[in-house]
């Protein structure tokens, strides 16, 4: 009879430690969530800025494109881009046989009061004469 009872005994502990572990996973779970939000956050912001620098990059080419043809850079740098980016300039310099335009873009942020600042870009194309 000593036999029977102490694998009674052990099962009814292994019961109890089962249920003081109730809910572990949980816990661990919400205390590793604001890293998961924190990382995907910060993912979302890096493809914000890589677009934004892209879209800067595509408003000076324009810029410089419709500047070699002797018409307006500015407007160009601003109908190249998606309506959301914020062209902040797009001015034009010309020298000898080319012109220049820095484009300007403001970088949004997704995190309040958090500025990552402004993308610049440059493009140079010949005058046509």
């Amino acid at each position: 009879m000593s036999y029977g009872r102490k694998n009674r005994d052990r099962g009814q502990g292994r019961d109890r430690g089962q249920g003081r572990d109730r809910g572990q996973v949980a816990i661990e779970y919400l205390g590793f969530l604001p890293i998961l939000l924190l990382v995907a956050l910060a993912a979302v912001q890096l493809g914000i800025i890589a677009y934004v620098a892209q879209q800067a990059g595509t408003a000076a080419r324009a810029g410089a494109r419709s500047a070699s043809l002797q018409q307006g850079a500015e407007q160009a740098c601003r109908d190249a881009v998606s309506s959301w980016v914020d062209v902040k300039g797009c001015p034009a310099s010309s020298g000898g046989d080319e012109v220049t335009v820095t484009a300007t873009v403001h970088i949004p942020s997704l995190v309040p009061f958090w500025s990552f600042g402004d993308a610049h870009k440059s493009a140079t194309m010949p005058l046509d004469h």
